[in-house]
């Protein structure tokens, strides 16, 4: 009888020590490192610092006016970026995005002007096309289980030269013709290169499509199952088909998506300028990979978010017009990229290592 009230408190006193671990310290403290270990975290506190950076250094980034221009070439990044990242985040590379935005271009300028149709027919067969070569690239990669960075680098050089001779075979030159009296050119800029007014500033409308994108990436990726199959094909795409995952849908759907963003991008860059010029994109490839890299997208596929790289986006687009607005000899401005790239990669390392110390 002794002998069990002795055994009482060994079965009543373990709880207590537990309770004492969980104090709000401690899970302030958890949450904490979660918030760090996320991979937007690292890319948000680089934006911020360039931002205060080019504040400081030229005064007329603290204009409205100038806020918005950074913006927009901004989100003309942010919106290819978007599906580069979550291909990424699956696990591949592509590298035929930027001339894929000027194949999209050529296509919908040629047809519509060349056939003297409507505007909108040649959008919609441009939206195809640029799904087409999505397909075509996934198809290759799954098919054939060649590494995405060969696969697309065909694509990339196939496209930059048939933008450039199918352009100079149709137009007789290295651009396409003004579309701008054509029919449905008027609504169709509305919808890709507007711009409106808040507060006397004027705002691109590429800005809001931009943030429309995020939002909808990032709901994909946390809470629907292909979210799921994104980080799955990304991180074992061998594991992620024994439990059921299709990967090939999942694969092609991904490069169709930057078939998608090539085709929104290419139908901006027209009705902005109402011409293309055939030679362009050529190393826009590297400034979406960038951006979604600087982002948290590991190279290796199966992390990333889709708020990180709009972060990066933004980054770009305050380096590239910072530069102009502080004075500076823009020739340095593919340099400053680099610096940054290289910079961003080693806060995200920091930082992670920095979260996962006991």
């Amino acid at each position: 009888m002794g002998m069990s009230q002795q055994a009482e408190p060994a079965v009543t006193t373990p709880p207590a020590p537990g309770r004492k671990e969980t104090d709000g310290r401690t899970t302030q403290r958890g949450q904490v490192l979660r918030l760090v270990a996320r991979p937007e975290f690292g890319v948000f506190l680089g934006a911020a610092a360039v931002y205060v950076f080019f504040l400081i250094t030229a005064p007329p980034v603290r204009d409205a006016s100038s806020m918005a221009n950074i913006l927009y070439q901004s989100s003309t990044i942010g919106i290819m970026a978007l599906p580069v990242a979550l291909l990424m985040i699956g696990g591949e590379f592509d590298l035929s995005a930027g001339v894929a935005v000027i194949t999209s271009a050529l296509t919908a300028a040629m047809l519509s002007y060349q056939l003297s149709m409507n505007v909108w027919v040649g959008v919609i067969v441009a939206l195809l096309v640029s799904l087409a070569i999505g397909f075509l690239n996934g198809w290759l990669v799954v098919k054939t289980g060649l590494p995405s960075f060969l696969i697309t680098l065909g694509s990339f050089l196939i496209l930059q030269g048939v933008n450039l001779a199918v352009t100079k075979l149709v137009t007789s030159n290295v651009a396409t013709d003004d579309i701008s009296d054509m029919d449905g050119f008027d609504q169709a800029k509305k919808i890709f290169a507007s711009s409106f007014d808040v507060g006397g500033v004027q705002v691109k409308i590429t800005i809001v499509w931009w943030l429309v994108f995020a939002a909808i990436a990032t709901w994909v990726l946390l809470r629907t199952k292909y979210g799921n199959w994104v980080f799955a094909v990304g991180g074992n795409k061998e594991s992620a088909r024994a439990v059921g995952v299709p990967v090939t849908f999942t694969k092609i759907s991904l490069f169709m998506l930057v078939g998608f963003g090539a085709w929104f991008i290419g139908m901006h860059q027209l009705f902005s300028f109402n011409t293309v010029q055939s030679g362009e994109g050529v190393g826009q490839e590297l400034i979406y990979i960038s951006a979604a890299v600087i982002g948290g997208c590991l190279l290796t596929g199966g992390a990333g978010s889709a708020i990180g790289p709009v972060f990066g986006a933004f980054m770009f687009g305050m380096v590239q017009q910072g530069i102009v607005y502080a004075g500076w000899n823009p020739d340095w401005f593919k340099a400053f990229l680099g610096v940054m790239l290289l910079g961003a990669v080693l806060i995200n390392l920091w930082v992670r290592q920095q979260a996962t110390r006991r």
